[in-house]
């Protein structure tokens, strides 16, 4: 039975991806960062050491929304690359026979053509605000080529778009657009206020994907032997604007008041939408959940656990 290492196992996505490893008959190991800190090499190569995977998942990473990013943009950058670095290079020097390493649909450039092709993501500089996690993200993609090269490590490159689902971020300091704009509805009629403040315009688009779906293309990944670093999508490949997103939310949530958009907040990326071509060709995957669906789910999810979530943060 092979034995994956799987970082950031407790998070939002690596909760999922534990899930489906075990369903699958896999040996896992996952832990928390109070019992291994990533940042700490000693710390990784003793967990390397101990573990001894054959596969690694490496889901660990400092995320968060626009806001959390704009504030803390030295720790965004530095974390995510120490994490990748410390993980990926004692893969290759404790033999790991593949690792599957997590980036991000920020690491394109904030101008890129549509539908963003894995390509394309050498093109020019990130979105701003959250350019310092991006270009860690992308950073770690030349480090997996040059350890292919020097120690024939295998690594797939994962490229997610943006992710929703039960077990979501809900936090307001840290979540992304979904679940924050849920709580805040979900708020706002608690309290009878009559507008919604929304950041930005609501013109930008984003690629949702249901965490599900993301969970099941990075475990079938570990299966298939891809020669190349080179990055995969792995998105819906369908494009939603914010204000179509805030539309939708507030309908399903019968809220009667208004949107107030807030121009001086940041847009953020102007548009999202990724290319799926790829993952079908190399993955024989796409996304399966209906975003109507997804959206349900996670809502659900929100008012079941809302007294925890309020009271505690997220989930995991």
């Amino acid at each position: 039975m092979k034995k994956v290492l799987l970082t950031g196992g407790y998070g939002f996505l690596g909760e999922n991806i534990y899930q489906l490893l075990l369903d699958k008959g896999f040996n896992v190991f996952r832990f928390r960062s109070n019992q291994y800190d990533l940042r700490k090499y000693i710390q990784v190569s003793e967990l390397f050491k101990l573990e001894k995977p054959d596969l690694v998942i490496n889901a660990a990473a400092r995320l968060g929304g626009i806001g959390d990013n704009q504030s803390n943009p030295v720790d965004y950058f530095r974390d995510n690359m120490l994490i990748g670095m410390n993980v990926l290079e004692n893969a290759a020097i404790h033999d790991v026979k593949r690792v599957i390493q997590i980036g991000t649909v920020c690491s394109y450039p904030k101008m890129t053509k549509v539908p963003f092709i894995e390509s394309d993501i050498w093109n020019g500089y990130p979105e701003d605000t959250n350019a310092p996690y991006g270009i860690a993200k992308r950073a770690l993609i030349s480090f997996s080529d040059a350890l292919k090269r020097q120690y024939d490590l295998k690594t797939t490159n994962i490229l997610l778009a943006n992710l929703y689902g039960p077990g979501d971020d809900f936090r307001p300091g840290t979540s992304h657009v979904i679940p924050a704009l849920i709580k805040k509805i979900i708020d706002a009629k608690e309290h009878s206020r009559k507008d919604l403040p929304v950041w930005g315009d609501g013109s930008p688009t984003r690629d949702f994907l249901f965490v599900k779906d993301a969970a099941e293309a990075i475990v079938k990944s570990l299966d298939v032997d891809i020669s190349t670093t080179n990055p995969i999508n792995i998105a819906s490949g369908k494009e939603t604007s914010i204000k179509e997103l805030v539309e939708l939310l507030i309908l399903k949530l019968k809220f009667n008041g208004e949107i107030d958009f807030d121009t001086t907040k940041p847009n953020g990326q102007p548009k999202r939408l990724l290319s799926v071509k790829l993952a079908k060709d190399l993955l024989n995957w796409k996304s399966n959940t209906i975003f109507d669906t997804g959206i349900d789910k996670t809502i659900d999810y929100y008012l079941k656990n809302k007294s925890k979530i309020d009271s505690q943060g997220s989930k995991y």
